[in-house]
Protein backbone atom coordinates (compact mmCIF):
# COMPACT_ATOMS: atom_id res chain seq x y z
CA UNK A 1 0.00 0.00 0.00
CA UNK A 2 1.35 3.16 -1.36
CA UNK A 3 1.46 6.82 0.81
CA UNK A 4 0.71 10.08 -0.34
CA UNK A 5 2.18 10.71 -4.06
CA UNK A 6 2.74 14.09 -5.28
CA UNK A 7 3.01 14.56 -8.90
CA UNK A 8 6.18 16.08 -10.63
CA UNK A 9 9.14 17.73 -10.46
CA UNK A 10 10.81 20.96 -10.67
CA UNK A 11 14.19 19.93 -12.37
CA UNK A 12 16.45 16.86 -13.04
CA UNK A 13 20.07 17.39 -12.62
CA UNK A 14 22.38 14.19 -12.89
CA UNK A 15 21.67 12.35 -9.99
CA UNK A 16 19.78 15.09 -7.80
CA UNK A 17 16.19 15.85 -8.53
CA UNK A 18 14.33 18.49 -7.42
CA UNK A 19 10.81 18.65 -6.13
CA UNK A 20 7.98 21.37 -4.91
CA UNK A 21 8.39 21.58 -1.30
CA UNK A 22 5.62 19.39 0.79
CA UNK A 23 5.09 19.61 4.65
CA UNK A 24 5.36 16.26 5.48
CA UNK A 25 9.40 16.41 4.00
CA UNK A 26 12.44 16.10 6.36
CA UNK A 27 16.24 16.46 5.82
CA UNK A 28 18.05 12.75 4.94
CA UNK A 29 13.87 11.60 4.74
CA UNK A 30 14.04 8.84 2.68
CA UNK A 31 11.78 9.12 -0.98
CA UNK A 32 10.76 7.08 -3.58
CA UNK A 33 10.34 8.33 -7.26
CA UNK A 34 8.51 6.43 -9.31
CA UNK A 35 9.17 6.98 -12.68
CA UNK A 36 6.47 6.60 -16.11
CA UNK A 37 6.93 3.43 -16.14
CA UNK A 38 6.65 2.48 -12.60
CA UNK A 39 9.57 1.37 -11.83
CA UNK A 40 10.67 3.04 -8.17
CA UNK A 41 13.93 4.43 -7.50
CA UNK A 42 15.01 5.51 -3.97
CA UNK A 43 16.79 8.30 -2.90
CA UNK A 44 17.48 10.51 0.13
CA UNK A 45 16.61 14.20 0.70
CA UNK A 46 19.69 16.32 0.96
CA UNK A 47 19.01 19.76 0.64
CA UNK A 48 15.41 22.14 1.49
CA UNK A 49 14.30 25.46 0.72
CA UNK A 50 10.93 26.74 1.55
CA UNK A 51 9.78 26.54 -1.65
CA UNK A 52 11.74 22.81 -2.60
CA UNK A 53 13.38 19.91 -2.18
CA UNK A 54 16.60 18.14 -3.33
CA UNK A 55 16.46 14.85 -3.84
CA UNK A 56 19.98 12.25 -4.51
CA UNK A 57 19.09 9.05 -5.92
CA UNK A 58 21.10 6.26 -5.29
CA UNK A 59 20.40 5.20 -8.80
CA UNK A 60 20.83 6.78 -12.17
CA UNK A 61 17.74 9.04 -13.17
CA UNK A 62 16.88 7.19 -17.06
CA UNK A 63 13.14 6.92 -16.97
CA UNK A 64 12.42 10.00 -15.01
CA UNK A 65 10.88 12.78 -16.67
CA UNK A 66 9.67 16.23 -14.96
CA UNK A 67 5.47 15.65 -15.48
CA UNK A 68 5.66 11.95 -15.70
CA UNK A 69 7.10 11.42 -11.96
CA UNK A 70 5.88 10.63 -8.73
CA UNK A 71 7.13 11.73 -5.72
CA UNK A 72 6.48 9.76 -1.96
CA UNK A 73 8.06 10.71 0.89
CA UNK A 74 8.52 7.70 3.54
CA UNK A 75 8.67 10.10 6.44
CA UNK A 76 11.83 7.81 7.94
CA UNK A 77 15.36 7.98 7.61
CA UNK A 78 17.55 5.02 5.66
CA UNK A 79 17.97 2.33 8.01
CA UNK A 80 19.93 -0.85 8.95
CA UNK A 81 18.27 -3.91 9.93
CA UNK A 82 20.09 -5.37 12.22
CA UNK A 83 20.69 -8.57 14.19
CA UNK A 84 22.53 -11.95 15.32
CA UNK A 85 22.95 -13.35 12.03
CA UNK A 86 24.67 -10.09 10.95
CA UNK A 87 28.17 -11.31 11.26
CA UNK A 88 29.63 -12.87 8.42
CA UNK A 89 27.38 -11.29 5.85
CA UNK A 90 28.13 -9.23 3.19
CA UNK A 91 25.60 -6.40 1.96
CA UNK A 92 26.02 -3.15 -0.21
CA UNK A 93 26.48 0.31 0.90
CA UNK A 94 22.35 0.77 2.05
CA UNK A 95 23.00 -2.49 4.21
CA UNK A 96 21.05 -4.67 1.51
CA UNK A 97 22.25 -8.58 1.28
CA UNK A 98 24.52 -9.24 -1.41
CA UNK A 99 26.17 -12.58 -0.69
CA UNK A 100 23.51 -14.58 -1.65
CA UNK A 101 21.83 -15.47 1.50
CA UNK A 102 18.32 -14.29 2.91
CA UNK A 103 17.65 -10.79 4.17
CA UNK A 104 18.47 -10.33 7.95
CA UNK A 105 15.36 -12.29 9.96
CA UNK A 106 15.07 -9.40 12.62
CA UNK A 107 12.17 -6.38 13.80
CA UNK A 108 14.96 -4.42 14.54
CA UNK A 109 15.30 -1.02 12.61
CA UNK A 110 18.44 1.09 13.40
CA UNK A 111 19.11 4.93 11.83
CA UNK A 112 22.23 4.72 10.32
CA UNK A 113 22.99 8.15 11.26
CA UNK A 114 23.47 6.92 14.93
CA UNK A 115 22.98 8.60 18.36
CA UNK A 116 24.57 11.30 20.01
CA UNK A 117 26.90 10.00 22.73
CA UNK A 118 27.07 12.08 25.60
CA UNK A 119 30.98 13.12 26.05
CA UNK A 120 30.60 12.48 29.74
CA UNK A 121 29.57 8.66 29.27
CA UNK A 122 32.98 8.02 27.66
CA UNK A 123 35.99 6.24 28.89
CA UNK A 124 39.08 7.01 28.08
CA UNK A 125 40.50 3.90 25.68
CA UNK A 126 43.69 1.82 27.64
CA UNK A 127 43.19 -1.78 26.68
CA UNK A 128 46.32 -3.06 24.08
CA UNK A 129 44.84 -4.55 20.36
CA UNK A 130 47.36 -7.05 19.19
CA UNK A 131 47.81 -6.48 15.21
CA UNK A 132 51.01 -8.82 14.98
CA UNK A 133 52.84 -6.28 12.98
CA UNK A 134 55.99 -5.14 14.64
CA UNK A 135 55.76 -1.49 13.40
CA UNK A 136 51.85 -0.71 14.71
CA UNK A 137 52.26 -3.24 17.83
CA UNK A 138 56.02 -1.92 18.85
CA UNK A 139 55.87 1.89 17.90
CA UNK A 140 52.45 3.24 16.97
CA UNK A 141 50.07 0.77 19.34
CA UNK A 142 46.25 0.31 18.93
CA UNK A 143 44.34 0.91 21.65
CA UNK A 144 40.79 -0.46 22.16
CA UNK A 145 38.47 2.11 21.37
CA UNK A 146 41.15 4.67 19.28
CA UNK A 147 40.98 6.21 16.05
CA UNK A 148 43.75 5.72 14.11
CA UNK A 149 44.04 6.18 10.10
CA UNK A 150 46.65 4.83 7.97
CA UNK A 151 47.44 7.64 5.10
CA UNK A 152 48.69 5.72 2.22
CA UNK A 153 49.16 6.59 -1.34
CA UNK A 154 48.39 5.18 -4.96
CA UNK A 155 49.57 2.23 -5.62
CA UNK A 156 51.30 1.43 -2.19
CA UNK A 157 49.83 -2.14 0.07
CA UNK A 158 47.26 -0.68 2.18
CA UNK A 159 44.90 -2.72 0.78
CA UNK A 160 46.95 -6.09 1.58
CA UNK A 161 48.00 -4.08 5.44
CA UNK A 162 44.24 -4.11 5.70
CA UNK A 163 43.47 -7.77 5.01
CA UNK A 164 46.59 -8.61 7.15
CA UNK A 165 44.98 -7.28 10.47
CA UNK A 166 41.58 -8.24 10.00
CA UNK A 167 43.35 -11.79 10.06
CA UNK A 168 44.80 -11.22 12.81
CA UNK A 169 44.12 -8.55 15.67
CA UNK A 170 43.05 -9.64 18.42
CA UNK A 171 42.37 -7.88 22.26
CA UNK A 172 45.05 -10.27 24.27
CA UNK A 173 43.14 -8.82 27.94
CA UNK A 174 39.60 -9.79 26.95
CA UNK A 175 37.67 -12.29 27.22
CA UNK A 176 34.84 -10.94 25.29
CA UNK A 177 34.00 -12.11 21.44
CA UNK A 178 36.03 -9.81 18.88
CA UNK A 179 34.51 -9.05 15.36
CA UNK A 180 35.66 -6.80 12.71
CA UNK A 181 33.53 -4.60 10.61
CA UNK A 182 34.80 -4.15 7.18
CA UNK A 183 33.60 -0.97 4.86
CA UNK A 184 35.03 -0.70 1.42
CA UNK A 185 34.44 2.47 -0.41
CA UNK A 186 34.57 3.32 -3.87
CA UNK A 187 36.40 -0.07 -4.71
CA UNK A 188 37.38 -2.00 -7.46
CA UNK A 189 36.12 -5.23 -8.50
CA UNK A 190 39.36 -7.06 -8.04
CA UNK A 191 40.26 -5.55 -5.04
CA UNK A 192 36.65 -6.71 -3.80
CA UNK A 193 37.36 -10.25 -4.78
CA UNK A 194 40.84 -9.56 -2.68
CA UNK A 195 39.46 -9.10 0.42
CA UNK A 196 36.33 -11.35 0.53
CA UNK A 197 38.45 -14.85 -0.68
CA UNK A 198 40.95 -13.60 1.83
CA UNK A 199 38.95 -13.45 4.76
CA UNK A 200 37.34 -16.42 3.66
CA UNK A 201 40.14 -18.41 2.47
CA UNK A 202 41.91 -17.35 6.21
CA UNK A 203 38.90 -18.65 8.08
CA UNK A 204 38.36 -15.10 9.45
CA UNK A 205 34.79 -14.23 7.86
CA UNK A 206 32.74 -15.70 9.89
CA UNK A 207 33.56 -12.74 12.40
CA UNK A 208 33.75 -10.41 9.70
CA UNK A 209 30.25 -7.85 8.39
CA UNK A 210 31.40 -6.63 5.38
CA UNK A 211 29.97 -3.37 3.39
CA UNK A 212 30.89 -2.76 0.11
CA UNK A 213 30.18 0.30 -2.73
CA UNK A 214 31.83 -0.96 -5.39
CA UNK A 215 33.54 2.35 -7.85
CA UNK A 216 30.71 1.84 -10.12
CA UNK A 217 28.18 2.37 -7.45
CA UNK A 218 26.33 6.02 -6.99
CA UNK A 219 28.10 8.59 -5.27
CA UNK A 220 25.73 8.99 -2.42
CA UNK A 221 25.85 4.64 -1.86
CA UNK A 222 29.36 6.05 -0.60
CA UNK A 223 28.58 8.31 2.00
CA UNK A 224 26.08 6.14 3.15
CA UNK A 225 28.78 3.23 3.60
CA UNK A 226 30.62 4.13 6.46
CA UNK A 227 27.37 4.88 8.27
CA UNK A 228 25.08 1.67 7.52
CA UNK A 229 28.97 -0.11 8.52
CA UNK A 230 29.26 1.91 11.61
CA UNK A 231 25.04 1.41 12.87
CA UNK A 232 25.85 -2.66 12.80
CA UNK A 233 28.80 -1.65 14.49
CA UNK A 234 27.01 0.18 17.22
CA UNK A 235 24.87 -3.13 17.82
CA UNK A 236 28.07 -5.30 18.13
CA UNK A 237 29.47 -3.39 20.26
CA UNK A 238 27.43 -1.80 22.79
CA UNK A 239 24.51 -4.72 22.61
CA UNK A 240 26.46 -7.47 21.97
CA UNK A 241 29.27 -6.42 24.12
CA UNK A 242 31.72 -7.47 21.30
CA UNK A 243 34.89 -5.65 20.84
CA UNK A 244 34.95 -4.55 17.40
CA UNK A 245 37.35 -3.10 14.83
CA UNK A 246 36.04 -1.19 12.21
CA UNK A 247 38.13 -0.77 8.94
CA UNK A 248 37.02 2.26 6.40
CA UNK A 249 38.47 2.01 3.09
CA UNK A 250 38.87 4.33 1.08
CA UNK A 251 38.09 7.23 2.64
CA UNK A 252 39.13 9.37 -0.15
CA UNK A 253 37.05 8.02 -2.07
CA UNK A 254 34.46 9.10 0.91
CA UNK A 255 35.44 12.69 0.63
CA UNK A 256 35.63 12.67 -3.57
CA UNK A 257 31.85 11.63 -3.22
CA UNK A 258 31.00 14.21 -0.34
CA UNK A 259 33.01 17.10 -3.17
CA UNK A 260 30.70 15.46 -5.70
CA UNK A 261 27.08 16.06 -4.28
CA UNK A 262 28.61 19.41 -2.96
CA UNK A 263 28.85 20.44 -6.60
CA UNK A 264 25.89 19.10 -7.66
CA UNK A 265 23.84 20.93 -4.99
CA UNK A 266 26.12 24.41 -6.08
CA UNK A 267 27.78 24.82 -2.60
CA UNK A 268 30.28 27.38 -2.24
CA UNK A 269 33.58 25.33 -2.47
CA UNK A 270 36.60 25.38 0.06
CA UNK A 271 40.12 24.32 -0.12
CA UNK A 272 40.43 21.80 -3.18
CA UNK A 273 36.85 22.15 -4.51
CA UNK A 274 35.68 20.05 -1.18
CA UNK A 275 32.84 21.56 0.83
CA UNK A 276 33.49 23.68 4.02
CA UNK A 277 31.90 21.67 5.98
CA UNK A 278 33.97 18.44 5.62
CA UNK A 279 36.16 18.67 8.73
CA UNK A 280 32.32 18.15 10.24
CA UNK A 281 31.36 15.98 7.95
CA UNK A 282 34.15 13.42 8.61
CA UNK A 283 34.10 13.95 12.62
CA UNK A 284 30.83 12.62 12.49
CA UNK A 285 32.12 8.98 11.37
CA UNK A 286 35.11 9.20 13.32
CA UNK A 287 33.89 10.64 16.86
CA UNK A 288 31.20 7.04 16.61
CA UNK A 289 34.66 5.19 17.93
CA UNK A 290 35.03 4.67 21.50
CA UNK A 291 34.06 2.69 24.94
CA UNK A 292 30.77 3.92 26.88
CA UNK A 293 30.71 3.65 30.53
CA UNK A 294 28.51 0.59 31.91
CA UNK A 295 29.59 -0.84 28.42
CA UNK A 296 32.39 -3.43 27.81
CA UNK A 297 31.96 -3.68 24.13
CA UNK A 298 33.90 -1.21 22.47
CA UNK A 299 34.55 0.24 18.81
CA UNK A 300 38.09 0.89 17.00
CA UNK A 301 38.62 2.39 13.96
CA UNK A 302 41.19 2.09 11.26
CA UNK A 303 40.11 4.36 8.69
CA UNK A 304 42.41 4.21 5.64
CA UNK A 305 42.83 6.92 3.07
CA UNK A 306 44.79 7.11 -0.21
CA UNK A 307 46.42 11.13 0.16
CA UNK A 308 46.57 12.32 -3.24
CA UNK A 309 50.28 13.14 -4.99
CA UNK A 310 51.28 11.83 -1.60
CA UNK A 311 50.49 15.23 0.19
CA UNK A 312 50.06 14.35 3.72
CA UNK A 313 49.08 18.09 3.74
CA UNK A 314 45.94 17.28 1.54
CA UNK A 315 42.54 18.22 2.88
CA UNK A 316 41.52 15.09 3.48
CA UNK A 317 44.49 13.93 5.52
CA UNK A 318 44.95 16.70 7.37
CA UNK A 319 41.64 17.36 8.85
CA UNK A 320 41.30 13.30 9.81
CA UNK A 321 44.92 14.01 11.82
CA UNK A 322 42.94 17.10 13.62
CA UNK A 323 39.89 14.55 14.56
CA UNK A 324 41.57 11.10 15.24
CA UNK A 325 44.85 10.35 17.40
CA UNK A 326 47.25 9.63 15.58
CA UNK A 327 48.18 8.07 12.19
CA UNK A 328 50.06 5.21 10.41
CA UNK A 329 51.96 6.35 7.53
CA UNK A 330 52.97 4.44 4.46
CA UNK A 331 55.96 5.31 3.06
CA UNK A 332 57.26 4.77 -1.05
CA UNK A 333 60.48 4.64 -0.77
CA UNK A 334 60.15 2.00 2.20
CA UNK A 335 57.69 0.28 -0.28
CA UNK A 336 60.21 0.60 -3.70
CA UNK A 337 63.08 -0.90 -1.31
CA UNK A 338 60.40 -4.32 -0.60
CA UNK A 339 60.00 -3.54 2.83
CA UNK A 340 56.66 -4.57 3.88
CA UNK A 341 54.59 -3.06 5.24
CA UNK A 342 56.54 -0.02 4.68
CA UNK A 343 55.30 2.13 7.74
CA UNK A 344 57.48 5.08 7.86
CA UNK A 345 58.95 5.28 11.48
CA UNK A 346 59.26 9.06 12.04
CA UNK A 347 55.72 10.36 10.79
CA UNK A 348 53.69 7.46 12.61
CA UNK A 349 52.22 8.21 15.85
CA UNK A 350 49.90 6.84 18.00
CA UNK A 351 48.51 9.54 20.62
CA UNK A 352 47.19 6.71 22.98
CA UNK A 353 49.67 4.39 22.90
CA UNK A 354 51.66 5.24 26.30
CA UNK A 355 48.55 4.53 27.92
CA UNK A 356 48.02 0.73 26.53
CA UNK A 357 51.03 -0.13 27.23
CA UNK A 358 53.50 -1.80 29.77
CA UNK A 359 53.77 -4.07 32.99
CA UNK A 360 50.33 -5.80 33.20
CA UNK A 361 48.88 -4.80 29.33
CA UNK A 362 52.03 -5.54 27.26
CA UNK A 363 55.26 -5.95 28.69
CA UNK A 364 57.57 -3.85 31.46
CA UNK A 365 60.43 -2.69 28.83
CA UNK A 366 57.65 -1.54 26.40
CA UNK A 367 57.28 2.01 26.63
CA UNK A 368 61.56 2.53 27.25
CA UNK A 369 62.07 0.28 24.44
CA UNK A 370 60.03 2.04 21.65
CA UNK A 371 61.15 5.60 23.21
CA UNK A 372 64.47 4.07 22.59
CA UNK A 373 63.92 2.68 18.64
CA UNK A 374 62.25 5.56 18.01
CA UNK A 375 65.24 8.18 19.16
CA UNK A 376 67.66 5.90 17.36
CA UNK A 377 66.16 5.73 13.89
CA UNK A 378 65.44 9.33 13.96
CA UNK A 379 69.49 9.71 14.23
CA UNK A 380 69.94 7.81 11.21
CA UNK A 381 67.40 9.36 9.13
CA UNK A 382 70.21 12.69 9.80
CA UNK A 383 72.82 10.49 9.22
CA UNK A 384 71.49 9.35 6.04
CA UNK A 385 70.78 12.85 4.90
CA UNK A 386 74.78 13.61 5.60
CA UNK A 387 76.20 10.27 4.27
CA UNK A 388 74.14 11.30 0.82
CA UNK A 389 76.26 13.98 0.67
CA UNK A 390 79.99 13.51 1.96
CA UNK A 391 79.88 9.74 1.18
CA UNK A 392 79.12 7.05 3.80
CA UNK A 393 82.61 6.01 3.97
CA UNK A 394 83.39 9.86 5.55
CA UNK A 395 81.02 9.34 8.36
CA UNK A 396 82.30 8.43 11.94
CA UNK A 397 82.50 5.12 12.77
CA UNK A 398 80.07 5.85 15.37
CA UNK A 399 77.49 7.07 13.00
CA UNK A 400 77.89 3.90 10.66
CA UNK A 401 77.22 1.90 13.62
CA UNK A 402 73.45 3.84 13.78
CA UNK A 403 73.54 3.27 9.78
CA UNK A 404 74.02 -0.44 10.65
CA UNK A 405 71.32 0.06 12.83
CA UNK A 406 68.84 1.19 11.01
CA UNK A 407 69.10 -1.33 8.05
CA UNK A 408 68.73 -3.83 10.39
CA UNK A 409 65.93 -1.79 12.08
CA UNK A 410 64.00 -1.90 8.76
CA UNK A 411 65.01 -5.31 7.46
CA UNK A 412 64.44 -6.98 10.83
CA UNK A 413 62.14 -5.30 12.93
CA UNK A 414 59.59 -3.08 10.52
CA UNK A 415 59.31 -5.75 7.57
CA UNK A 416 58.01 -8.93 8.13
CA UNK A 417 55.93 -11.40 6.11
CA UNK A 418 52.49 -11.16 4.85
CA UNK A 419 51.59 -14.39 6.85
CA UNK A 420 53.66 -13.33 9.68
CA UNK A 421 51.98 -12.79 12.75
CA UNK A 422 53.98 -12.05 15.63
CA UNK A 423 53.03 -11.79 19.02
CA UNK A 424 53.92 -8.39 21.42
CA UNK A 425 56.68 -10.20 22.97
CA UNK A 426 58.43 -11.39 19.51
CA UNK A 427 58.41 -7.87 18.61
CA UNK A 428 59.70 -6.86 21.87
CA UNK A 429 62.67 -9.22 21.55
CA UNK A 430 63.51 -8.26 18.16
CA UNK A 431 63.73 -4.84 19.28
CA UNK A 432 65.70 -5.76 21.68
CA UNK A 433 68.20 -7.58 19.38
CA UNK A 434 68.47 -5.00 16.93
CA UNK A 435 69.38 -2.40 19.89
CA UNK A 436 72.50 -4.84 20.85
CA UNK A 437 74.10 -3.12 17.31
CA UNK A 438 74.83 0.08 18.96
CA UNK A 439 77.02 0.50 22.01
CA UNK A 440 75.36 0.15 25.23
CA UNK A 441 76.19 3.60 26.00
CA UNK A 442 73.98 5.30 23.41
CA UNK A 443 71.22 3.70 24.96
CA UNK A 444 70.08 6.61 27.04
CA UNK A 445 66.65 6.58 26.92
CA UNK A 446 66.03 2.90 28.45
CA UNK A 447 67.03 2.50 32.57
CA UNK A 448 69.90 0.46 33.61
CA UNK A 449 67.59 -2.36 35.10
CA UNK A 450 66.48 -2.88 31.87
CA UNK A 451 69.45 -2.74 29.83
CA UNK A 452 70.87 -5.91 32.27
CA UNK A 453 67.63 -7.66 32.10
CA UNK A 454 66.67 -7.79 28.17
CA UNK A 455 69.40 -6.30 26.02
CA UNK A 456 71.33 -9.35 24.46
CA UNK A 457 75.02 -9.62 23.83
CA UNK A 458 76.24 -7.00 21.77
CA UNK A 459 76.71 -7.82 18.06
CA UNK A 460 78.91 -6.73 15.27
CA UNK A 461 76.77 -4.70 12.19
CA UNK A 462 77.24 -8.13 10.01
CA UNK A 463 75.87 -10.14 12.63
CA UNK A 464 79.03 -11.62 15.00
CA UNK A 465 79.00 -10.89 18.45
CA UNK A 466 80.50 -7.91 19.32
CA UNK A 467 83.86 -8.82 21.77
Amino acid sequence: MRGVEYRGLLKADGPIVIAARRENAGFSELVQVRDRNGEIKLGRVVDLSEQAVAIQLFSDTSGITIHDAWVEYLEKPLQFRVGDDIIGRIFNGLGEPIDGYPAIFSSDLRDINGQPINPSARVYPRDFIQTGISAIDGMNTLIRGQKLPIFSGNGLPHNKLAAQIVRQAQVRSQDSQFAIVFAGMGIKYDVTRYFISEFENSGVLSRVVMFLSLADSPSIERLVTPRTALTAAEYLAYEKNMQVLVVLTDMTNYCEALREVSAARNEVPSRKGYPGYLYSDLASIYERAGKIEGCSGSITQLPILSMPNDDISHPIPDLTGYITEGQIVLERDMSQRGIYPPIAGLPSLSRLMKDGIGEGMTREDHRDLAAQLFSAYAYVKSVRDLAAIIGEEEVSERDKLFLAFGERFEREFLAQGERENRTIEQTLDIGWKVLSVLPREELLRIPESLLNKYLPAGETPDGGERS
